[in-house]
């Protein structure tokens, strides 16, 4: 893009045809406090050497999950990733390209789209998938809207045993479109069916439910969608932990008809919290509702397979009265990580993983239940994470173990629970790394 400069002649002739005498009247509007009163006295610029030295010893603060005995989850979890995943997404034309517009000269990047598309589909049972989403939260979020565009409703029931940032984010969202939002309370670490039941009505759009839930909880999805569905147009959506699938039941036997999640298990690392991606799912009736853009497959003038974007709801690329969404990317590098560690791990590979989780959370958590002053928050069936009930606050356990360089869990305190600590076990833990957690605990017995 060019510089383009302007005499001092030509900015008074700008400010005099917008109506002000000087620059200073245009930030009338912001408050004095907020005003740079004196010079930023910025550093000299530094050399390549120079920045990069100190780059290092900024991030070389930070204590990665790698270098920790870490069991932070709460939607983000240390799975571990094959090597050959890092290898192909940073193979140049992957990992330089911006986005298939050009379908003559994108053939490679729509051809992995439309095959990640193709396995969340096998993953969640639904007939089709778009090409990826933000988060799981954004996901979610776009999800009720979906609902709404479909019924025409403005209703949404969530169970309050979501992830309380998808909630944040979902209201967000709604602000300002006239959704109203009903939140169904738990009830031993489960949503309340009963007073789901009182709730669903003929003007719902839709009953958001995650399961495993927040806590690790396995909900009953089955129950909550025959309570949904007793409307014949409300819409269930469910929020999965993809890993999950590979034990429990598929969201298309308990007949959901949207399937949201957070896909960073898939191959992608956890980087401190993100990039992440979401994925969305859901039959083929609402393909007209889906927000972003689907990839399809066709064949071109010699008869050849070829990949080019089949819908392309989002206002970039039709009038904006038109759009489902303003999504701007589709996280398709996070997408791709995500097609090269199903590929490479298989059915057996996934279900592997979580059996493991699962298998190894169940041993933590019933060993560190043995522990005086501890107990298991929910008695009811979890998959890889789980709350405990702590003698002591969490936080005072959590700074505790930092410096023994073990991240024990999430403290709930601050989502309105005292005294509980959320752990996330993944298949990386070996005996040896959970019964350094235990031992640890033990410290704090009563």
């Amino acid at each position: 893009m060019p510089f383009i400069s302007n005499t001092d002649k030509e900015r008074k002739e700008m400010l005099k045809e917008i109506g002000v005498e000087k620059f200073e009247d245009l930030l009338n509007s912001i408050p004095k406090k907020f005003l740079l009163k004196e010079p930023c006295n910025l550093e000299e610029p530094y050399s390549e050497l120079e920045i990069t030295r100190k780059i290092s010893n900024l991030a070389a603060k930070n204590i990665s999950t790698e270098k920790a005995n870490s069991f932070l989850g709460g939607g983000i979890y240390d799975h571990f990733i094959p090597a050959a995943v890092d290898h192909i997404i940073l193979r140049p034309e992957f990992h330089s390209a911006y986005t298939p517009y050009q379908a003559e000269v994108s053939q490679g990047t729509l051809q992995y789209i439309y095959e990640y598309q193709t396995m969340i589909c096998e993953l969640t049972g639904m007939e089709i998938s778009n090409a990826g989403m933000y988060d799981g939260a954004s996901a979610a979020a776009e999800a009720i809207l979906m609902a709404s565009r479909k019924t025409k409703n403005f209703k949404a029931v969530i169970a309050e045993t979501i992830n309380p940032l998808y909630l944040e984010v979902i209201k967000s969202y709604i602000e300002g479109v006239g959704i109203e939002l009903v939140t169904i309370p738990k009830k031993k670490g489960l949503v309340d069916l009963d007073i789901l039941k009182q709730k669903v009505d003929d003007e719902t759009a839709c009953v958001l439910l995650q399961t495993p839930n927040f806590f690790g909880n396995i909900e009953d999805a089955f129950a909550v969608e025959e309570i949904t569905h007793t409307s014949k147009k409300t819409l269930f959506i469910v929020a999965v932990d993809p890993i999950s699938l590979a034990v429990l039941n598929s969201p298309s036997e308990y007949n959901a008809d949207i399937v949201v999640g957070e896909g960073q298990a898939l191959g992608n690392a956890q980087n401190y919290g993100g990039p992440l991606f979401g994925f969305l799912a859901c039959q083929l009736d609402l393909a007209r509702t889906l927000p972003g853009r689907i990839v399809g497959a066709t064949l071109d003038a010699d008869g050849k397979r070829a990949y080019c974007l089949t819908l392309q709801v989002r206002e970039q690329h039709i009038r904006r009265a038109k759009a489902t969404s303003n999504i701007c990317s589709n996280e398709s590098l996070c997408n791709l990580a995500a097609l090269a560690y199903m590929t490479l791990m298989g059915k057996d590979g996934l279900k592997e993983v979580a059996i493991q989780s699962t298998t190894k959370a169940h041993y933590l958590a019933d060993e560190i239940s043995k522990i005086n002053g501890f107990s298991i928050a929910f008695d009811t069936p979890f998959f890889k994470e789980f709350v405990i009930k702590t003698p002591i606050s969490a936080k005072e356990i959590i700074m505790k173990l930092k410096d023994k360089n073990i991240f024990p869990g999430i403290d709930l305190k601050q989502f309105g629970y005292e005294n509980m600590l959320l752990i996330a076990v993944t298949e990386k833990k070996r005996k040896c790394d959970l019964d350094e957690l235990l031992n640890s605990l033990k410290i704090f017995s009563r």
